[in-house]
């Protein structure tokens, strides 16, 4: 009982603090991790009474009000302080390993990928006023953590170069692993599909349309 009640308040912390974030990073985003996360522990076989808690990153004075007790508390911490990509992008990741990590982890990159993933980098990018695509622009490598950090020049389709393609292979559960596969490969046909659309390569995927194909008895005709 004591639990539920510091969920709920937990809960009302994270509405109330994602009010009025644009939609990749709203309350919904926290509540598709929490369920991912739940449902991941389960299929890991971990105990699932204080995932929720992990998740919705409660800060430090929110636990020591609640009366978190303290092995619960530095569990949460080292999970918010430790699974952000921009750290183990660089090397820098969290080396301190428990299951409810990777649960965590994983379930928060599952929400970055897939169909959602997808439509939450567009709306992001969106949000920021970024560029859909620019080929003059091309996806960094080799990021340091600042350099990562560091957006204002990109474009919303190199993210899916320089973070969300990166993500299936760094997967920590074995369940996460396996529900990534098919994020992953959705995400690759999505790339894929808006290279061709933005060269105007699909026009070509089936044959030379009729459209083209008049184009060109109408260019033949005005040559004679």
């Amino acid at each position: 009982m004591e639990m539920e009640r510091v969920r709920r308040n937990a809960e009302a912390l994270v509405e109330k603090a994602m009010k009025g974030n644009d939609a990749s990073h709203d309350a919904a985003h926290v509540w598709r991790v929490r369920d991912l996360a739940l449902s991941l522990a389960k299929e890991e076989g971990l105990s699932s009474h204080h995932h929720s808690m992990q998740i919705e990153k409660i800060v430090e004075n929110f636990l020591d009000e609640e009366g978190v007790e303290e092995d619960i508390k530095s569990k949460i911490l080292k999970i918010i302080k430790g699974m952000g990509f921009k750290e183990e992008v660089t090397g820098n990741g969290n080396s301190e390993l428990f299951p409810e990590f990777g649960v965590v982890q994983d379930a928060d990159r599952l929400d970055a990928i897939g169909a959602i993933g997808i439509a939450r980098c567009f709306t992001f990018g969106g949000s920021r006023k970024r560029l859909l695509h620019d080929p003059a622009i091309p996806p960094r490598s080799d990021l340091s953590k600042e350099q990562y950090m560091n957006k204002e020049e990109q474009t919303t389709i190199n993210h899916f170069h320089e973070k969300l393609l990166k993500l299936k292979d760094m997967m920590k559960t074995k369940a996460g692993k396996r529900r990534a596969e098919r994020r992953h490969k959705f995400m690759e046909e999505f790339v894929k599909e808006f290279y061709d659309e933005w060269n105007g390569l699909e026009l070509f995927k089936n044959g030379a349309p009729k459209l083209v194909q008049m184009l060109g008895i109408v260019q033949s005709c005005e040559c004679n």
